[in-house]
């Protein structure tokens, strides 16, 4: 079997993640509104929480991936093509890092962090949510190449 006919047969709904990027979006707007308050700070550890489900177990494995199988899909059409996983797995490693930096950054007295950094992951959350354009899956290919290149 080769790579691409893995990916069609054991991809993923690519609205999955997007949906989970929507969701994702909500949340860091609240933590960005709340600022630099202890609700902001808690909020961001769900949030980061999140990616660290979605880096480890995909994004079908996070509770927005259980939100979106059991509440949404049900009642869509079967996805036109499934997508490998690979990409929208980095993407959350790339949510974690950025959020878990954040989250640091706070607990080292640096109360600003926490909207700072949130506001940034919400970038890449609403591009996804919104637009269908997903920067960690980008970022996932441009180090494939950089990798083949080599």
């Amino acid at each position: 079997m080769t790579a691409e006919t893995t990916a069609r047969t054991t991809g993923i709904d690519p609205r999955g993640p997007r949906f989970g990027a929507a969701v994702t979006s909500v949340l860091l707007v609240v933590v960005v509104l709340l600022g630099q308050t202890p609700a902001a700070t808690i909020l961001l550890v769900v949030v980061t929480a999140s990616f660290a489900l979605g880096a480890v177990r995909g994004t079908q494995g996070t509770w927005q991936g259980w939100l979106f199988r059991t509440l949404v899909r049900p009642r869509l059409a079967p996805p036109a093509e499934l997508e490998d996983q690979a990409p929208p797995r980095f993407a959350q490693l790339v949510g974690l890092v950025v959020t878990g930096i954040g989250l640091a950054l706070a607990l080292a007295g640096l109360a600003w962090a926490v909207p700072v950094f949130a506001g940034v992951a919400l970038v890449a959350a609403f591009l996804n949510a919104a637009f269908g354009f997903c920067l960690g899956c980008e970022l996932y290919v441009v180090g494939r190449r950089l990798v083949a290149a080599r």
